[in-house]
């Protein structure tokens, strides 16, 4: 017992001190934007009352101020004309700041305009001139702003610590690779996996969590030991200043990369986990890595795997270069940051043993990016497992749990709250709808950058008593919200990566026997098919979403039939124990355990159908 309290008090001063590090970092780096970031993560009900008294200051006198509370209460268009009115009058400092709130925003064009009102050696300018450049995706430019400010002797503290961030992230998107020893006694454990990943349960419960644990257990039980593994400093970077070293969850080990001196950039946390990751690969020796995008994760598991001669598995879950993209204008697609960036990741597609996404046209947008049309790509689709396979009874007994109204036609989802969900469109759908349905009731259970935004936006249309945000709600409540709804929605906009990556949550839905009706994109199509196990709708038509749900919520016979096409349908094919046979199948054949197979691809709802008929 002495021993157990003296290693827990060796991992709460570990992290008190990394908590103490990351704060004075981003507080001297991007002090705006620190700020925005712990306003999110604290609850609203001490967020929302700070920020009604930051927007009742003087505009004359405290734009910035103003305009940060105005942003967190959702009323950018006031936030906006609050820092452009300001900067008439204000003195450089103040024009700045004003800049950087602005920049925050995602309100580039109003950054610009401020900073072009600002004598080029203003005080702090250099920093926001670097970062309207990064987000442009102008890599060399943020860096040369910043250089030139340096050379010009009138950098800050906090520019000069900028620099040094954005040197080790452009020394990322170029040559940068870890160095390890090559390992030439390694002895690997058969039927073990070590499974590298960015976040994970208990702290964090997004579909990508969910997806790691879902898929772990499922090849736990088919007899493989495993192990997690998440990224340099997490979760205490995030705030769970509690963390331990390793948390089991269903038998499932997370071990935490929580050292004293965490690396200050980039480059040097990637070499910190290529070493991490080498240490503990040595401990539960692994026969298999795996681990999931971006190309960073794949950096230090490629090094350890060359390291050990051991095979691994890059996992395209998401397509981040594009949804970096798809909040900037077109001329992103061109930047250096997304070419050097998607030249990086298909250096890990090319190098890898097996690489495995999750669907089809996520596929193919996986050989594009690799420049090879003919690689080999694994599907590993969502799936489902635990409670959303269980019966899930009548609506009114989750609708009971859940504090649902009973009788309201309800409509909704479970999801991060960002832009691309399209959650604007459900919203104004529902305003359309409501004429038609009174008793519609939209419920977005779910946080995210785009929640205040979206309660502005009821608030403008006078629509409360119609829409109603839930929050988080831990992962086992969440399935008693997907079965209380009469229709699940998916309303994702027309982008890139909404086009190619399929979510967790329609399959959620769908085994949870609930109606889904989701925007008519290639990749909702691989788990919807319009008419058999849910509705399509045009993306980006609010009036086309409304009528669907108009004709929906009169007609309970097609609810119905639709709800139980679409379990029937989730529960044969997309399962975890599904997903996970492919999975340690493919890791036999890496380790010469198991044949190859012989054509084994996952079927869509379309294929599916006609093989059964």
């Amino acid at each position: 017992m002495p021993g157990r309290s003296l290693q827990r008090a060796r991992e709460l001063a570990t992290n008190a001190w990394i908590t103490a590090s990351t704060v004075a970092h981003h507080v001297t780096d991007d002090p705006v934007v620190f700020c925005l970031q712990v306003s999110r993560r604290l609850p609203s009900r001490v967020v929302r009352p700070l920020a009604a008294g930051l927007s009742r200051l003087p505009a004359d006198t405290f734009p910035a101020a103003r305009g940060t509370g105005l942003h967190i209460l959702g009323n950018d268009d006031a936030a906006a004309a609050t820092l452009r009115t300001a900067s008439r009058s204000a003195g450089a400092a103040v024009c700045r700041r004003c800049a950087e709130v602005a920049l925050t925003m995602g309100e580039v064009p109003l950054t610009e305009a401020l900073l072009a009102e600002l004598p080029h050696a203003t005080r702090g300018a250099a920093a926001t001139r670097a970062r309207v450049a990064w987000h442009h995706g102008n890599v060399d430019g943020a860096v040369g702003e910043l250089e030139a400010a340096r050379a010009g002797g009138t950098a800050t503290n906090g520019e000069r610590a900028l620099l040094k961030r954005l040197c080790a992230e452009r020394d990322l998107l170029g040559s940068f690779e870890p160095e390890l020893p090559l390992i030439g006694t390694y002895e690997p454990r058969p039927d073990t996996v070590l499974y590298a990943v960015t976040n994970s349960l208990p702290h964090t419960a997004s579909g990508y969590a969910q997806r790691t644990h879902s898929l772990l257990s499922a090849i736990k039980d088919e007899g493989w030991a495993v192990h997690a593994v998440t990224r340099p400093g997490y979760p205490v970077q995030v705030g769970k200043i509690l963390a331990r070293g390793t948390d089991v969850v269903d038998g499932i080990p997370y071990h935490r990369i929580l050292p004293l001196n965490l690396a200050p950039t980039a480059t040097g946390r990637v070499q910190q986990h290529a070493e991490a990751l080498l240490s503990l690969a040595l401990e539960v020796r692994p026969s298999v890595l795996h681990t999931t995008t971006h190309y960073v994760n794949a950096l230090a598991v490629r090094a350890v795997a060359e390291a050990l001669c051991i095979p691994w598995t890059y996992e395209v879950r998401g397509l981040l270069a594009d949804t970096w993209a798809s909040t900037r204008a077109p001329s992103a697609l061109t930047s250096a940051r997304y070419e050097r960036f998607q030249s990086r990741e298909a250096q890990a597609l090319q190098s890898a043993t097996d690489v495995v996404t999750l669907g089809t046209h996520m596929a193919d947008r996986v050989r594009e990016i690799a420049g090879d049309s003919t690689l080999p790509v694994r599907l590993a689709p969502n799936g489902v497992g635990g409670a959303f396979t269980d019966e899930p009874g009548e609506k009114s007994s989750a609708r009971r749990r859940t504090g649902l109204p009973p009788d309201r036609f309800l409509v909704g989802t479970v999801t991060s709250v960002v832009d691309y969900e399209g959650l604007d469109d459900l919203v104004r759908a529902v305003d359309i709808a409501r004429e038609s349905v009174p008793s519609i009731l939209a419920v977005i259970v779910g946080d995210g950058v785009a929640r205040p935004g979206l309660q502005q936006l009821v608030s403008d249309l006078g629509i409360q008593d119609h829409v109603t945000f839930c929050g988080r709600v831990d992962r086992s409540e969440a399935v008693e919200y997907f079965r209380s709804l009469d229709v699940f929605v998916v309303p994702r906009k027309d982008r890139t990566v909404t086009r190619a990556v399929t979510p967790l949550k329609p399959v959620e839905a769908l085994a949870s026997r609930t109606a889904v009706v989701a925007s008519d994109l290639p990749a909702l199509r691989e788990a919807i098919e319009h008419g058999v196990t849910g509705l399509l709708t045009p993306p980006d038509d609010p009036e086309s979403f409304a009528a669907t749900l108009v004709d929906l919520a009169s007609d309970a016979s097609l609810r119905n039939r639709l709800a139980e096409a679409g379990r029937e349908w989730a529960l044969e094919n997309r399962t975890w124990a599904v997903t996970a046979k492919e999975t340690v199948k493919r890791y036999g054949e890496m380790t010469g355990r198991t044949p190859a197979p012989q054509n084994d691809r996952i079927l869509t709802p379309e294929e599916t159908r006609e093989r059964q008929s």
